[in-house]
C-alpha cells in the first residue's frame, strides 16, 4: 500500500460518528496513542488497520485516497481563481497541501465563497434591474444555486430518506417489471391509508398534477404516462408517509429564503418518489447485471431515461455502492438545469461548460446514445454517455421542452458498464480534451477556446495568429 498519511481523514470520519479517540481505538482493536499517531500523521495507515476501518464503518477505501479529495481540491481551486478575492495567484502544490492537511479549512472557504458568489450575483441583478420601489428584495435570491449546492454537499446521497423509501416499495411490492402494478398499489395505499382519491386523465393544461389536500384528490393529467404518473403519486406519498423526515433532511441546510427551502423540498420528494420507484437494493442490483443499460433499465422498470439516469447518480450508500457518477441536464444554449455528481467531477462558477464535451452533440442526433472517452486538463480520463429527452409534448403549435442528459463517470469505473465496448482503456491518447469551462481551462492550444483564462494573462502579438485565439 505504501505509506499513506491519512491524519485528518480518520480525525474527520471520527468526529461525524461522535467518538473519542479511545472509543475508535477500542472499536478497531487498537491502541489509544496508536489511533492518535494516525490522527497527527506520525504513523501512516496500514493495509490492516484499512481493512478494519472499513469493516467497521462501512466507508469505501477511497475515503483514505488522495483522487477523494479531487472535488475538494477542485472547489477550492475555483476559489483561488477568482481574482476579486485572490488576486495574486497561489501555486498548486499549496492547494493541494491545504486540502490534504486542513480539509476541513478548505470547505470553509469553499463554503465562504459560494454564499459570496451568490451575494455578488444578487446585486449584479441589483443593478441590472429596475426594481419599482416597495418590491420585496427577496425575489433577487438565487434559490436553484443553493439546491443545487444542498445535493451537491451530500454526494446526492440521502441515506435516512432513501432507506424508507425503499421499505415502503417493499409493502407496495414494487418490481421492475410492472409500472401498472406499482401504479396501482399507490393509489391503492393513498385512498386505504390516507382517504385521497387519484383522478386520472383529467385535462388540465399546462399542469401536469395537482393534490386538492381539502377535497382530498390528486388530479393527474392527460399527457402524463403510466411511470410518469406513478412518480408523482410516489412524491405525493412521500409528503404524506415520510414528511417529518423529508424535513429533518431539508432542514440540515440553511437556505437563505422560504423559495429556496420549499424548491429544496421538492426536490428531496422527487428522490424520495425515485426511490420508491427504483428501490435501492434492486436497483443497484439490475443495474450491475447489466452493465449500466440505461434504456434497458428504462424498459424494466417503466420509467423514463432521465430519472434512470439521475437514480443512478445516486448509488452511494455504504457498503453497496454503484459506479460514482455524474449528473447533468443541459439545453441547446449551453444552460445546465440539472447537475449533481458522486464523483471528482467539479462543475465551475466561473463561465460556460466546454463546447467539445459531447452533451451538445446530442442536438444533432435526437434520441441517439453517444460516447466520449474525454480528458480532464488534470489528466483525469472520464467516460461520458449522452442522449436527449424530449419532455411534456403537448398539442400542435405548443414548444416542447428538448434536453440533452449526460451521465458520466471515471475512466477506472467504464469496464463495468456495457458503453465502454470498444474502447481502448489502456490507451488514452485519442481522448477528447476538454475542460470544467474557458475562463478556468489551463489548456494552451484548444482551438474552441472562447475567452482567456482568468489565472492566464494574454499574450497577443498584432504579427502573428494562431489556431487558439489566446
Amino acid at each position: 500500500m505504501g505509506k499513506t498519511y491519512v491524519g485528518s481523514r480518520l480525525k474527520q470520519l471520527r468526529r461525524e460518528r461522535d467518538l473519542s479517540q479511545a472509543t475508535l481505538a477500542q472499536t478497531l482493536g487498537l491502541s489509544a496513542s496508536y489511533v492518535n499517531q494516525i490522527e497527527h500523521d506520525v504513523r501512516p495507515l496500514t493495509l490492516s488497520v484499512l481493512n478494519r476501518i472499513t469493516e467497521a464503518f462501512g466507508v469505501d477505501a477511497t475515503f483514505f485516497s488522495r483522487d477523494d479529495n479531487s472535488r475538494l481540491f477542485a472547489e477550492i481551486q475555483d476559489v483561488a481563481l477568482d481574482r476579486e478575492l485572490c488576486p495574486t495567484p497561489i501555486e498548486l502544490q499549496d492547494l493541494h497541501a491545504l486540502v490534504e492537511s486542513h480539509p476541513d479549512i478548505a470547505r470553509a472557504m469553499v463554503d465562504m465563497h459560494r454564499r459570496y458568489r451568490n451575494v455578488r450575483d444578487k446585486l449584479t441583478v441589483a443593478t441590472d434591474v429596475r426594481i419599482a420601489a416597495g418590491n420585496e428584495t427577496s425575489a433577487l435570491s438565487m434559490p436553484h444555486d443553493e439546491v443545487r449546492d444542498f445535493f451537491y454537499a451530500r454526494q446526492n446521497y440521502l441515506d435516512s430518506l432513501d432507506q424508507r423509501a425503499e421499505a415502503i416499495a417493499e409493502e407496495l411490492g414494487v418490481t421492475q417489471f410492472n409500472i401498472r402494478a406499482t401504479e396501482t398499489a399507490l393509489t391503492q395505499r393513498l385512498r386505504s391509508r390516507h382517504g385521497v382519491q387519484v383522478e386520472a386523465g383529467e385535462e388540465l393544461g399546462g399542469t401536469l398534477h395537482t393534490f386538492d389536500q381539502e377535497a382530498g384528490v390528486i388530479y393527474l393529467s392527460s399527457r402524463l404516462i403510466a411511470g410518469q404518473r406513478a412518480f408523482r403519486l410516489a412524491a405525493e406519498l412521500g409528503y404524506l408517509e415520510a414528511g417529518p423526515l423529508m424535513e429533518e433532511v431539508v432542514d440540515t441546510e440553511q437556505f437563505s429564503t422560504p423559495e429556496a427551502r420549499n424548491l429544496a423540498l421538492r426536490g428531496v420528494a422527487s428522490y424520495f418518489a425515485a426511490a420508491t420507484m427504483l428501490p435501492y437494493g434492486m436497483f443497484h442490483q439490475e443495474a450491475e447485471r447489466c452493465g449500466y443499460d440505461i434504456e434497458y433499465l428504462g424498459q424494466m422498470f417503466g420509467l423514463g431515461y432521465e430519472t434512470i439516469c439521475h437514480r443512478l447518480s445516486t448509488l452511494q450508500r455504504p457498503n453497496l455502492r454503484g459506479i460514482p457518477f455524474t449528473f447533468v441536464r443541459v439545453d441547446r444554449a449551453g444552460n445546465i438545469s440539472k447537475r449533481q455528481s458522486a464523483t471528482g467531477f467539479h462543475f465551475t462558477h466561473a463561465g460556460g461548460t466546454c463546447p467539445l464535451w459531447n452533451v451538445y452533440d446530442t442536438f444533432t442526433n435526437p434520441g441517439t446514445i453517444m460516447r466520449q472517452l474525454a480528458q480532464m486538463p488534470d489528466g483525469r480520463n472520464y467516460l461520458w454517455v449522452a442522449r436527449t429527452v424530449r419532455h411534456h409534448q403537448g398539442r400542435f403549435g405548443e414548444t416542447g421542452k428538448l434536453f440533452a442528459i449526460g451521465l458520466g463517470c471515471e475512466a477506472r469505473h467504464a469496464e463495468r458498464t456495457v458503453y465502454a465496448k470498444g474502447f481502448d482503456l489502456g490507451d488514452f491518447a485519442s481522448a477528447t480534451p476538454i475542460g470544467v469551462g474557458c475562463r478556468v481551462c489551463t489548456r494552451q492550444n484548444c482551438a474552441q477556446r472562447a475567452f482567456p483564462a482568468i489565472n492566464q494573462s494574454i499574450s497577443v502579438d498584432p504579427h502573428s495568429s494562431n489556431v487558439a485565439p489566446y
